[in-house]
């Protein structure tokens, strides 16, 4: 039978982007947004808080585009400072390439594993899917969902005993299957 476990977010990333003011490199996305028209252009960021020094940065979504380019639905959520929006923004790669940033997603992820009935069975079959893409190594999360140590799950892959399509070293933020025979 085959296990389903879901990866979701708990709440959003830091921004891991180093503070003008103070150097830190942890900023906290504040929800909100700047929108800023001139005649027929417009540019639009996201607000961000350094950790440390609550320094504002801003965060490029929008540069010079007419207005009438822009849909309407975009403006809105973008006036409203839709929550939805900002996590939206921050997992966009076109929008951490832009501001030169990267996502810390430590402690803002959790692993649904839908129960620990699977712990006593001698093989089993789990597929992980991914609510957001969180970068996290594939040996933690099956530690985790079986209640085992990371060094008792390598030492599992190392002997052929867990078993995957995809590579489970380094991290993975997309789905994947695997199975675990003890």
């Amino acid at each position: 039978m085959l296990k389903n476990w879901i990866v979701v977010p708990t709440c959003l990333p830091l921004v891991r982007r180093r503070c003008h003011a103070c150097g830190s490199e942890r900023f906290r996305a504040s929800g909100k947004f700047r929108v800023n028209a001139n005649h027929k252009l417009i540019d639009a960021w996201l607000l961000a808080l350094c950790t440390a020094c609550g320094d504002t940065a801003k965060l490029t979504v929008l540069e010079r585009m007419t207005v009438r380019s822009i849909r309407p639905e975009l403006l809105d959520r973008l006036h409203d400072n839709d929550p939805g929006l900002t996590a939206e923004l921050l997992q966009d790669p076109v929008v951490q390439f832009r501001n030169r940033i990267a996502l810390d997603w430590d402690n803002a992820w959790r692993l649904d594993t839908g129960g620990s009935d699977h712990l006593d069975r001698e093989v089993i079959d789990v597929a992980v899917r991914f609510a957001a893409r969180i970068p996290v190594r594939p040996a933690r999360l099956i530690a985790e969902g079986c209640g085992l140590s990371r060094a008792e799950v390598e030492r599992l892959i190392a002997e052929g005993k867990v078993v995957s399509a995809v590579r489970l070293s380094g991290k993975l933020s997309g789905d994947f299957t695997f199975t675990l025979k003890r």
